[in-house]
């Protein structure tokens, strides 16, 4: 599943001895540096969560080095160097641990536990599924989510499917209004709440455990990856309303559709609101970035450009 000359994948968490936690959001190395953003910082001993303004501000003022300026992209994240890594922490290997122990710490590993269990009634193999987010460190609290890793698309819409059971079957809960309210001040962004939850209720990539929030995420297989060497240029932001003709990679990281427009027939969206948001035929408005590829003139929307995707948005046309 990983690669021996790069085995850091998204949703990996890797640590530098300043006490930086970073998330991993690439596939590939960026000049000998795993692309990813700073998600945790050590204040005596306890892990602190930060949002996106802090994490910069952070690194701005302390830690430059950990700035990095795509060119490739023409994007900015962060981004460090693999000789600064002093510990890679892998879902796949964090869940397999805990199952293996069999001896949950808190309630919110008993509700995984349980979790798991239904997922596997329902056809779901351990093997491929992983856990991150802040129980990949240990560092859930009474009112933490829990974040599953997927690897491998066939493997992550089997598991969507049987979260779909488990909702209908009774054993799973769809988010209720608090849950997704809460999701929505997360995560909405530009569309408005009664949106948002529409776009949400039919992904079954969320949905909640005795009343515990928990998320799917899909990693794709170095397989099923398409290698982008394009270099892109941004050209400005653009409105655009064309019907969906592709969505086989809506909950790849970054989601990809395909759209009937010529000027920009692909939408690619770093956003996770945008993930698995409109399916094939479905008409969608989309506003984005304009990058061009410097080698090819073609021109594709992006939408989370910065991580809050201020004025981007993908909804579905009802």
């Amino acid at each position: 599943m990983r690669q021996a000359d790069f085995p850091y994948l998204p949703k990996d968490f890797v640590q530098t001895e300043d006490g930086l936690m970073f998330a991993v959001v690439s596939y590939h190395p960026h000049q000998n540096k795993v692309g990813c953003f700073l998600r945790y910082v050590n204040h005596d001993g306890v892990w602190q969560k930060v949002d996106t303004a802090q994490a910069n501000r952070l690194l701005a003022r302390h830690y430059p080095q950990y700035l990095f300026k795509s060119r490739q992209f023409d994007a900015e994240f962060h981004a460090v160097d693999i000789c600064d890594i002093i510990a890679h922490h892998r879902p796949e290997k964090r869940l397999k641990t805990l199952l293996d122990e069999q001896n949950p710490q808190d309630e919110i590993e008993q509700k995984l536990f349980r979790l798991i269990t239904i997922l596997v009634q329902f056809g779901v193999k351990c093997d491929f599924l992983g856990l991150t987010g802040s129980m990949l460190i240990a560092q859930q609290k009474a009112g933490s989510d829990i974040d599953l890793v997927v690897y491998g698309r066939d493997a992550f819409h089997q598991t969507r499917d049987a979260v779909r059971q488990g909702v209908a079957s009774g054993l799973i809960e769809e988010l209720d209004l608090s849950l997704m309210r809460d999701n929505f001040q997360r995560r909405g962004g530009e569309l408005s709440f009664d949106e948002f939850a529409w776009h949400e209720s039919r992904k079954f990539n969320k949905a909640a455990i005795d009343g515990t929030k928990f998320d799917i995420g899909m990693v794709c297989l170095p397989e099923e990856l398409e290698h982008d060497h394009h270099h892109y240029i941004k050209q400005g932001v653009s409105t655009v309303k064309a019907v969906v003709l592709d969505d086989h990679r809506a909950f790849d990281f970054p989601a990809h559709y395909l759209i009937d427009n010529d000027i920009t027939p692909e939408v690619v969206s770093f956003t996770h609101t945008y993930v698995g948001q409109a399916q094939a035929g479905e008409t969608i408005e989309i506003t984005g970035a304009v990058e061009c590829d410097s080698a090819s003139g073609q021109r594709r929307l992006v939408v989370g450009s910065t991580r809050e995707a201020i004025g981007e948005y993908i909804k579905v046309c009802r």
